[in-house]
């Protein structure tokens, strides 16, 4: 099912389920979040998904940072899932690997002979999210695989900055969720398709 199926925001809101904010604009099938001098916030599906495949395009501006997370669902008082992370590596180049682009981010980082198009090109992604399986795909090649719940993700999580977030990762669906990190980026092509159970 494509995500985006007109130039509009219906299947999207924004966390606390207000209106899509005009920061965030979709063109002739271009998503773009243009950076004015205050953040537009994140914006999520309102529907929830569980396993699937989620294929989309991106590109990001120079020095830029953003992402696409998934299984996303309210911790407390914050909204927090896996994500795809998509930024300039070449121009954020203080970044750990595990926040590169195609990482599951602050847990695993993609495979580095994999290296994403420069700032302001194009990129294909994808996300199979199937069980407690995870792989993320970039410009057509595996670059990071995953699988929860296993000692090594244990490990990882022990680790990251979820560390003190009970239950992270054990939801088995949630929302996807497109990320301002005070960055213009740009998406298309959204298509998710779900898994039979």
């Amino acid at each position: 099912m494509p995500l985006f199926d007109s130039d509009r925001f219906d299947a999207w809101s924004t966390p606390d389920g207000k209106t899509v904010p005009a920061s965030w604009e979709v063109k002739d099938g271009v998503i773009h979040l243009s950076k004015g001098s205050t953040k537009g916030g994140n914006i999520v599906t309102i529907q929830e998904f569980s396993d699937f495949t989620l294929e989309f395009e991106f590109k990001i501006a120079t020095k830029g940072n953003s992402g696409v997370k998934y299984r996303v669902q309210r911790y407390g008082q914050r909204y927090l899932g896996f994500e795809y992370q998509v930024q300039d590596d070449v121009g954020v180049r203080s970044t750990s690997p595990k926040n590169q682009t195609g990482s599951i981010y602050d847990l695993y980082e993609p495979d580095k002979s994999v290296a994403p198009n420069a700032a302001g090109e194009w990129n294909l992604a994808r996300v199979e999210a199937k069980g407690n399986r995870i792989e993320h795909y970039l410009n057509g090649q595996k670059i990071v695989s995953a699988t929860l719940g296993s000692d090594d993700w244990k490990k990882r999580l022990r680790s990251s900055k979820f560390a003190d977030t009970d239950g992270f990762g054990e939801k088995p669906r949630g929302r996807i969720m497109l990320t301002d990190h005070g960055s213009e980026v740009w998406y298309r092509n959204f298509v998710l398709i779900e898994s039979s159970q």
